[in-house]
């Protein structure tokens, strides 16, 4: 089955730099959609950075554009989120998720697995 392995958050001071991981097992990896969200306290869940099949196609929220670089690497099942010039607005629950490309990968809708989470926290 899917299962999505989130790794890499923690506190940084406003301005600092954080590089999220997930590992992804259980299907086809090079084949699916994959996507970041989070969520923070209080909040809704909010799309964040999604990525083509072959990752060639990015797209990122406006919130984190020009901050926030979503990767994959299809040879180690890998998916990446570089977060910089972090904000306290960047405070959250961050989740890797996936989808099958029956929509297209850059809609943040339709996103149906998810792993546990990493948190980060931006401290000003």
């Amino acid at each position: 089955q899917v299962q999505l392995v989130e790794s890499g958050g923690g506190s940084v001071q406003t301005g600092g730099s954080l590089r999220l991981s997930c590992k992804a097992s259980g299907y086809t990896y090079g084949s699916y959609c994959m996507a970041w969200f989070r969520q923070a306290p209080g909040k809704e869940r909010e799309g964040v950075a999604a990525i083509s099949t072959n990752g060639r196609r990015t797209y990122a929220a406006t919130s984190v554009q020009g901050r926030f670089t979503i990767s994959r690497d299809n040879t180690k099942n890998m998916l990446y989120l570089q977060m910089n010039n972090l904000q306290p607005d960047d405070t959250a629950m961050y989740y890797c998720s996936t989808k099958r490309p029956l929509t297209d990968c850059l809609s943040m809708s339709d996103y149906n697995y998810e792993g546990q989470g990493t948190q980060v926290t931006v401290s000003s």
